[in-house]
Protein backbone atom coordinates (compact mmCIF):
# COMPACT_ATOMS: atom_id res chain seq x y z
CA UNK A 1 0.00 0.00 0.00
CA UNK A 2 1.37 3.64 -0.70
CA UNK A 3 2.13 5.61 2.28
CA UNK A 4 1.54 9.31 3.11
CA UNK A 5 3.47 12.15 2.11
CA UNK A 6 4.54 14.71 4.87
CA UNK A 7 4.22 17.56 2.00
CA UNK A 8 0.11 16.69 2.09
CA UNK A 9 -2.27 18.05 4.00
CA UNK A 10 -3.05 15.37 6.21
CA UNK A 11 0.12 15.33 8.06
CA UNK A 12 0.69 18.60 7.93
CA UNK A 13 -2.10 19.40 9.37
CA UNK A 14 -2.12 16.43 11.98
CA UNK A 15 1.06 17.83 13.41
CA UNK A 16 0.33 21.26 13.33
CA UNK A 17 -2.89 20.41 15.43
CA UNK A 18 -1.81 17.44 17.24
CA UNK A 19 1.14 15.99 17.35
CA UNK A 20 3.66 19.14 17.88
CA UNK A 21 1.76 20.77 20.59
CA UNK A 22 1.58 17.00 22.53
CA UNK A 23 5.46 16.53 21.99
CA UNK A 24 6.16 20.25 23.37
CA UNK A 25 3.67 19.72 26.18
CA UNK A 26 6.11 16.52 27.23
CA UNK A 27 9.03 18.01 26.31
CA UNK A 28 9.90 15.56 23.57
CA UNK A 29 11.94 16.45 20.39
CA UNK A 30 10.03 15.81 17.35
CA UNK A 31 9.57 16.98 13.42
CA UNK A 32 7.55 15.82 11.00
CA UNK A 33 9.71 13.30 9.09
CA UNK A 34 10.48 14.44 5.61
CA UNK A 35 11.34 11.43 4.14
CA UNK A 36 8.24 11.29 1.20
CA UNK A 37 6.59 9.43 0.55
CA UNK A 38 6.99 7.83 4.21
CA UNK A 39 8.76 4.35 4.51
CA UNK A 40 7.21 0.76 4.96
CA UNK A 41 8.15 -0.35 8.49
CA UNK A 42 7.75 -3.68 8.52
CA UNK A 43 11.72 -4.33 8.46
CA UNK A 44 12.31 -1.72 11.60
CA UNK A 45 9.80 -4.04 13.59
CA UNK A 46 11.59 -7.21 12.28
CA UNK A 47 14.43 -5.69 13.75
CA UNK A 48 12.74 -4.70 16.83
CA UNK A 49 11.90 -8.69 17.56
CA UNK A 50 15.53 -9.58 16.82
CA UNK A 51 16.93 -6.76 19.26
CA UNK A 52 14.16 -7.57 22.36
CA UNK A 53 15.69 -11.44 21.55
CA UNK A 54 19.44 -9.80 21.97
CA UNK A 55 18.28 -7.86 25.14
CA UNK A 56 18.54 -4.37 23.35
CA UNK A 57 15.01 -3.87 22.56
CA UNK A 58 14.11 -0.51 24.01
CA UNK A 59 17.52 1.03 22.99
CA UNK A 60 16.84 0.00 19.29
CA UNK A 61 13.40 1.28 19.27
CA UNK A 62 14.78 4.70 20.61
CA UNK A 63 17.30 4.71 18.20
CA UNK A 64 15.04 4.56 15.10
CA UNK A 65 12.54 7.04 17.09
CA UNK A 66 15.21 9.13 17.51
CA UNK A 67 16.30 8.24 13.76
CA UNK A 68 12.82 8.93 11.82
CA UNK A 69 11.07 11.56 14.42
CA UNK A 70 14.35 13.70 14.92
CA UNK A 71 16.53 13.17 12.25
CA UNK A 72 14.48 12.38 8.95
CA UNK A 73 15.99 8.57 8.16
CA UNK A 74 14.82 6.33 5.72
CA UNK A 75 14.26 3.71 8.72
CA UNK A 76 12.53 1.45 5.64
CA UNK A 77 16.20 1.10 4.23
CA UNK A 78 17.97 -2.19 5.23
CA UNK A 79 21.52 -0.04 5.72
CA UNK A 80 20.08 2.59 7.85
CA UNK A 81 18.52 -0.10 10.28
CA UNK A 82 21.92 -1.51 10.66
CA UNK A 83 23.63 1.65 11.43
CA UNK A 84 20.49 2.21 13.84
CA UNK A 85 21.12 -1.70 15.54
CA UNK A 86 24.60 -0.93 16.23
CA UNK A 87 23.77 2.44 17.82
CA UNK A 88 22.02 0.29 20.25
CA UNK A 89 24.28 -1.97 20.92
CA UNK A 90 23.45 -4.48 18.94
CA UNK A 91 25.70 -6.46 16.43
CA UNK A 92 25.21 -5.38 13.11
CA UNK A 93 26.66 -8.17 10.95
CA UNK A 94 24.08 -10.68 12.76
CA UNK A 95 21.44 -7.46 12.76
CA UNK A 96 21.66 -7.30 9.01
CA UNK A 97 22.34 -10.99 8.31
CA UNK A 98 18.63 -11.14 10.30
CA UNK A 99 17.09 -8.56 8.20
CA UNK A 100 18.23 -10.01 4.90
CA UNK A 101 17.03 -13.38 5.65
CA UNK A 102 13.75 -12.06 7.07
CA UNK A 103 14.25 -14.37 10.32
CA UNK A 104 11.55 -12.55 12.31
CA UNK A 105 9.45 -12.16 9.50
CA UNK A 106 6.87 -14.92 10.88
CA UNK A 107 6.68 -13.27 14.10
CA UNK A 108 6.13 -9.74 13.38
CA UNK A 109 3.10 -11.12 11.11
CA UNK A 110 1.82 -13.14 13.75
CA UNK A 111 1.84 -9.73 16.16
CA UNK A 112 0.70 -8.31 13.40
CA UNK A 113 -2.45 -10.15 13.04
CA UNK A 114 -3.14 -9.85 16.87
CA UNK A 115 -3.59 -6.51 16.79
CA UNK A 116 -6.10 -6.62 13.72
CA UNK A 117 -7.72 -9.10 15.54
CA UNK A 118 -8.18 -6.46 18.14
CA UNK A 119 -9.05 -4.07 15.55
CA UNK A 120 -5.77 -2.24 16.29
CA UNK A 121 -5.32 -0.01 12.95
CA UNK A 122 -3.87 3.17 14.68
CA UNK A 123 -0.93 4.29 16.62
CA UNK A 124 -1.63 5.28 19.43
CA UNK A 125 -4.22 2.95 20.57
CA UNK A 126 -5.12 2.52 23.99
CA UNK A 127 -7.63 -0.84 24.78
CA UNK A 128 -8.69 0.29 28.42
CA UNK A 129 -11.49 -2.36 29.85
CA UNK A 130 -13.76 -2.74 26.83
CA UNK A 131 -13.33 0.47 25.60
CA UNK A 132 -10.97 1.28 22.96
CA UNK A 133 -9.38 4.89 22.61
CA UNK A 134 -7.49 5.60 19.01
CA UNK A 135 -5.50 8.52 18.72
CA UNK A 136 -3.96 11.22 21.06
CA UNK A 137 -6.15 12.06 24.39
CA UNK A 138 -4.62 14.25 27.21
CA UNK A 139 -4.29 12.19 30.42
CA UNK A 140 -6.96 13.49 31.74
CA UNK A 141 -9.29 12.02 29.37
CA UNK A 142 -7.50 8.70 29.39
CA UNK A 143 -8.28 8.81 33.05
CA UNK A 144 -11.75 9.90 32.89
CA UNK A 145 -11.82 6.44 30.84
CA UNK A 146 -10.06 4.24 33.01
CA UNK A 147 -12.19 5.48 35.42
CA UNK A 148 -15.91 4.77 33.74
CA UNK A 149 -14.55 1.70 33.03
CA UNK A 150 -13.48 0.14 36.57
CA UNK A 151 -17.34 1.07 37.35
CA UNK A 152 -18.28 -0.80 34.40
CA UNK A 153 -19.31 -4.55 35.76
Amino acid sequence: MPTLRPEDDYLQSAWKDNVYPTAERIGLEMKLPTVSPQPHTRLAHEGTEFAKEHGRGTEYVHEVFRAFFQRSEDIGNPEVLVGLAAAAGLDAQEFGESIAARHYRERTETLLKQARLQMITAVPTFLIGRQRVTGLYPAEALAKVIDAQMKTP
